[in-house]
């Protein structure tokens, strides 16, 4: 399946999105990923597969996966309260979706890889990393800060990944972030986002999912 034809957030980052949904309490985490996995009858389960190995076998810290995915789904890090290990929870979700994409074979493109439309991943992670940059400070001061779903450094890890893992994944989480905390954007980043999107082969619904926060401002 082309990226496109997924009209929602997908892989990891779509998964946070999943448990800030207002019925997560209605359900274990593993029947979120589940649901999460068997959504367009399987077609999320390779991209969620996809970015849980990534993150797996990436130099990141667990802690630093862990500031991630409580930033991502906006609830506070607090460690000695974390329900699971990072890469431990990153296991499960792979298991889960292996399952799931089982269940298919031996549909052809049950396992066709998904791939960016521009093959200049360098480009790519330049941009990404601009981006996050140019609203570090924000987003460190909403994140840290918060009185009740503060995450700490969460600029240096979305740093991280999009430096020394994945771009993409990278550019998804920190769009994830943003909507997570309702950091306002201007209409020049806006735009640039959008391109960035269309770059890395997005359905446009993945940025623009009506989350994001717009305010003109002075850039």
């Amino acid at each position: 399946m082309d990226r496109k034809d997924i009209w929602i957030d997908f892989g990891f980052s779509g998964l946070t999105k999943w448990f800030g949904s207002p019925w997560v309490d209605e359900h274990t985490p593993l029947e979120i990923v589940a649901l999460a996995a068997d959504w367009g009858e399987g077609a999320y389960a390779p991209t969620l597969l996809e970015d849980a190995v990534t993150l797996l076998e990436s130099p990141l810290p667990t802690r630093e996966i862990d500031i991630l995915w409580c930033a991502a789904v906006g609830v506070r890090f607090v460690p000695e309260e974390r329900w699971m290990d990072g890469r431990d929870w990153l296991r499960q979700i792979v298991d889960v979706c292996e399952e799931r994409i089982r269940r298919d074979e031996p549909r052809p493109d049950a396992l066709a890889p998904v791939t960016p439309c521009d093959p200049d991943l360098g480009d790519l992670k330049d941009a990404v990393l601009a981006e996050v940059r140019a609203i570090a400070p924000e987003l460190e001061h909403t994140t840290a800060d918060h009185p009740y779903y503060g995450v700490p450094e969460v600029v240096p890890a979305l740093e991280r990944v999009v430096t020394e893992v994945d771009p993409d994944l990278g550019f998804r989480l920190f769009l994830r972030v943003l909507k997570a905390y309702l950091v306002y954007i201007s209409e020049s980043q806006h735009l640039r986002y959008r391109d960035l999107g269309e770059r890395f082969g997005y359905n446009e619904s993945v940025v623009d999912d009506g989350t994001l926060q717009l305010m003109p401002r002075a850039d």
